[in-house]
């Protein structure tokens, strides 16, 4: 143990050293669609680019579209950029996500982007989600405005899965951060395991969401071996105001572009549970690859990034749900009296609201805001 100690110290060193050479996501290999990907669902839907770095989901009357990954992983960062269709999109849903629903039906794991498509072009929010052990009954949702226009040009979406955290970034650079500066994190040792702290979705460079592993969640956090999805689907009994407004396929095609597709992390059975690898240090040294790297480091500057863009962009977070949870909020929550007070009781911001576009010089009318809806087994709007 104390050889893996100083390998894990070493390794945390290293990174504190290199951490200022570059971009924390200049390293993130990308791939071609074949290298790591199959087709899911949607046969002619799915158009793959002739160099095989982007793939083009489509939604019509006869199908919707999907593609898969060819392995499971256990653990890792998950990314693609990603361009959603554009105007009239309500009940429309494009997901990249993360699950093993396919091996484990009723005990399944998931971390999902989804994205809820409305009657005002351009005008789409974006959902994330935890789910562990099958807690779909207890979902763990946040939804969020975008600060840009997702159907003129595609943005990075990323998932970071960590044996201690979920991280989900958007990658954009509408939040400035220094992106050179990246003060090495804590790295903690016991007898029995090494863990870096670190964070979890990303939308463009900037991270959206933590969700640091608390003792209290147990089996609620992901731990079994997972695929990689992209799709778009129908979802017109649900994804925009509950369900009120359905796909209108007078516009479709509906497109959804998926490029710089990355899938870094150990691949495992998963069924057995272990990764595909020569195993002992081997698979120590990938893990602590992966939970060291400059994207896995939840620095000041990020921290900052984050709290800022929740503070301008989210809707809906569970953590200030009382009406589904009296109970009180999740373990994981690290809620504030101050911050409570720009919720409502049912977890809606009472600041950030959506409005649509204006459409032509009307006067006289205002932009109305979006409503609740519910999601596809708890809770989602448009």
């Amino acid at each position: 143990m104390a050889v893996k100690a100083a390998l894990l110290l070493a390794a945390a060193a290293w990174v504190c050293l290199s951490a200022a050479a570059a971009s924390a996501f200049d390293e993130v290999p990308t791939v071609a669609f074949e290298e790591r990907f199959s087709p899911l669902f949607g046969d002619g839907n799915l158009v793959r680019s002739d160099d095989d770095r982007s793939v083009r989901l489509l939604l019509d009357r006869r199908s919707g579209s999907g593609f898969i990954s060819s392995d499971y992983y256990l653990h890792g960062f998950f990314s693609a950029s990603i361009k959603l269709p554009k105007d009239y999109t309500a009940g429309v849903v494009v997901a990249f996500y993360l699950s093993n629903g396919d091996v484990y039906e009723k005990t399944h794991d998931e971390l999902d982007f989804e994205f809820l498509g409305s009657r005002w072009g351009g005008q789409w929010r974006v959902q994330t989600n935890v789910y562990g052990n099958g807690s779909t009954s207890h979902g763990r949702e946040e939804r969020y405005l975008l600060p840009f226009d997702p159907t003129l040009e595609a943005h990075r979406y990323s998932v970071l899965w960590a044996p201690t955290h979920i991280m989900y970034v958007l990658h954009t650079f509408l939040v400035l951060t220094d992106r050179f500066l990246l003060p090495c994190t804590t790295l903690i040792t016991d007898q029995s395991s090494a863990r870096v702290r670190t964070c979890s979705f990303y939308i463009d460079d900037t991270p959206i969401r933590e969700v640091i592993r608390h003792p209290e969640m147990g089996g609620d956090f992901p731990a079994k071996p997972m695929a990689v999805y992209a799709t778009i689907w129908d979802g017109s009994t649900w994804a925009t105001e509950g369900g009120k407004y359905k796909v209108n396929y007078k516009y479709a095609p509906f497109a959804s572009d998926f490029s710089d597709l990355a899938a870094v992390g150990p691949r495992a059975d998963p069924v057995l549970r272990v990764p595909r690898s020569a195993g002992g240090d081997a698979d120590l040294q990938d893990l602590l690859g992966l939970m060291t790297a400059d994207y896995a480091v939840m620095t000041p500057q990020k921290r900052a990034a984050m709290r800022a863009f929740r503070a301008r962009q989210m809707t809906y977070t569970v953590c200030y749900d009382a009406v589904r949870y009296a109970s009180g909020p999740f373990p994981e929550c690290d809620n504030s009296d101050e911050e409570r007070d720009n919720f409502s009781a049912w977890g809606e911001s009472k600041t950030v609201v959506m409005r649509p576009r204006a459409r032509g010089r009307r006067r006289g009318r205002k932009a109305g805001a979006g409503a609740v809806a519910r999601g596809r087994s708890t809770v989602a709007s448009s």
